[in-house]
């Protein structure tokens, strides 16, 4: 069905010049001049084709046109008022449903998640596989995790500054077995003997895993190298190396702005100085 323009502005400056009687205390209320009130007003009445108020030597008086359309109309925006209100819950829902890279679920984020659910056990996420550019609108997503240099086109958040760490085993027992590539760094030092890529993979985790197996070196970002450094199980040669490609948050700005979604980033992200 068809449904008639309201002039909701409009309305809304009828109603609070009916409850002041005064063009002026209702032009204080909605931060506007008594004579953008009174345009309203005249716009109003034209458009309903009554008239709505009289002057008298008291001051404004409704008419009854006016009196008998002013308690539906505030009904009417009390409705307006609930159904905001109930778009606003939907906004902090309990459930986020993230796609995210495997090997960065497992080695960087789902700790994170475990800590940002804390004692809230009606937090649930729904998390799905994701890489390269993630499709919002099919997979119904809050947020995604990328890795590149930006957001693109999303709006977006660094998780960590970029920087590659590169891995070998323990006491460097890698031999001579060259390095290992993945997508995001495929050739680290593509070349001849001990420097060939001997290996490829599908993301960082593996390549971590493969170098814990003493199966060659890589190079990773150190923000998922961290626990594997920690537990000894991989080893770091030399200093991280800066790098322009990082993981991101990302979501077009409908999702950006959710209030759930802004308490996620802002329990993810670092301040990064």
């Amino acid at each position: 069905m068809k449904r008639t323009h309201l002039p909701l502005n409009a309305l809304r400056v009828f109603d609070a010049a009916a409850r002041h009687l005064s063009f002026t205390r209702a032009a204080d209320e909605l931060a506007v001049t008594p004579a953008a009130v009174g345009q309203q007003i005249r716009a109003l009445e034209d458009l309903l084709g009554v008239v709505l108020f009289r002057r008298t030597p008291k001051g404004l008086e409704l008419t009854e046109e006016a009196q008998a359309g002013l308690d539906p109309l505030r009904h009417g925006f009390l409705q307006f008022e609930e159904a905001v209100r109930a778009m606003q819950a939907g906004q902090s829902s309990q459930v986020y449903t993230i796609a995210v890279p495997r090997d960065f679920l497992s080695l960087w984020l789902a700790s994170r998640l475990a800590a940002f659910r804390g004692d809230n056990s009606d937090l649930r996420f729904v998390l799905v596989a994701g890489e390269g550019d993630p499709d919002f609108t099919e997979a119904n997503l809050d947020l995604a995790v990328r890795y590149g240099n930006g957001s693109g086109e999303l709006e977006g958040a660094a998780l960590a500054p970029g920087a590659l760490v590169t891995v070998t085993a323990p006491g460097g027992a890698n031999g001579a077995t060259g390095w290992i590539g993945w997508p995001g760094d495929p050739a680290p030092h593509d070349g001849d003997g001990a420097d060939a890529v001997a290996m490829t993979v599908a993301d960082a985790g593996l390549a971590l895993a493969a170098v814990g197996a003493g199966l060659g070196r890589a190079r990773v970002p150190a923000m998922l190298a961290e626990a594997a450094l920690a537990a000894g199980t991989v080893a770091a040669v030399g200093e991280p190396e800066p790098s322009a490609n990082t993981y991101w948050l990302v979501a077009p700005m409908p999702q950006w702005r959710q209030k759930k979604v802004r308490a996620l980033v802002g329990a993810l992200v670092p301040v990064l100085g």
